[in-house]
């Protein structure tokens, strides 16, 4: 599914998200499924789709743990890596979309049945499977596109608990952010350095890039967010869910501080218009060197 992540389908990404963003019952932001105050992450949540590991949490919260997934659930996907621009990405072949493909379809399935809460249809999608269990056609994949709920899958398995709002879109979480309650702030590209295990999102409106003074915004927009898994002078590596139908890496240019823009706000990514860094506030922030993620391949 190319829509998570492409420019390419933003019209028919923002008809599918806006469908979906209706299931919730009238949440505080556009999309998030559920709110609880920040803090309160370590109780259990009444959700029989989450791993007891994950619902107390046995661990804390911590940022290692969420790069770890992350790369857990690149290496599955056979560790693709693209760094070309949207543009230059030529429309995939239906057998040519991992997310279809056997023991994958399965695995964007539990992405969905994890990150979602009980009842409600999308937590019964998979890679190829509408909420009724019936194969949609490669070419409506936009209507059921994934990157969010690999996000959201990620920071339930992590620990983060009713601390993190878990979204059918990145529009939920970027926008709850601002709100307050969550472990998350929104910050300036030009402003923050992202770190392992944070967001970092782009999005369009209109077909126009979006820039952070338009948050918050009233309703959800086609966009995407991949999860920081390593900073090194010059250069970020993330990853995302549901880039070339698959979860895959690709490398970001940054500032010598490690910013996705300089000071007068100019993001340096020419593919990307990386317009909010979401700031995870893990309980755990250090990333250990023993715990340091590998080496990411060349792009």
């Amino acid at each position: 599914m190319r829509s998570g992540v492409r420019m390419l389908r933003p019209v028919i990404l923002a008809l599918g998200l806006l469908a979906v963003a209706g299931c919730a019952a009238k949440p505080a932001h556009p999309g998030v499924i559920a709110r609880a105050p920040y803090g309160q992450g370590r109780a259990s949540i009444p959700d029989d789709h989450v791993p007891a590991f994950a619902q107390v949490p046995y661990e804390p919260f911590a940022r290692q743990e969420a790069v770890a997934i992350a790369l857990r659930e690149w290496r599955l996907f056979g560790q693709p890596v693209d760094d070309r621009a949207p543009q230059d990405v030529p429309p995939p072949l239906p057998d040519q979309k991992p997310e279809r493909w056997p023991g994958l379809w399965e695995r964007v399935g539990e992405y969905w049945w994890t990150a979602m809460w009980p009842g409600m249809k999308e937590a019964r999608w998979t890679g190829k499977h509408n909420a009724e269990g019936e194969v949609f056609p490669a070419s409506e994949d936009g209507n059921y596109a994934w990157s969010a709920a690999f996000i959201s899958y990620v920071m339930r398995i992590a620990g983060a608990g009713a601390r993190f709002p878990y979204s059918i879109n990145h529009a939920g979480y970027i926008n709850a952010a601002l709100q307050g309650g969550y472990a998350l702030r929104d910050r300036r590209p030009a402003d923050y350095a992202p770190k392992p295990g944070d967001l970092i999102c782009w999005g369009m409106r209109h077909n126009v890039p979006l820039t952070f003074n338009d948050l918050p915004t009233d309703r959800p927009f086609p966009g995407h967010c991949d999860i920081v898994v390593a900073a090194r002078p010059g250069q970020l590596s993330v990853v995302g869910g549901n880039v070339d139908d698959a979860v895959t890496m690709k490398h970001i240019p940054t500032t010598a501080e490690g910013r996705l823009a300089d000071a007068s706000g100019t993001v340096l990514d020419t593919r990307y218009a990386w317009f909010v860094v979401v700031q995870v506030l893990y309980d755990v922030n250090a990333l250990p060197d023993s715990d340091a993620p590998p080496a990411a391949p060349a792009s």
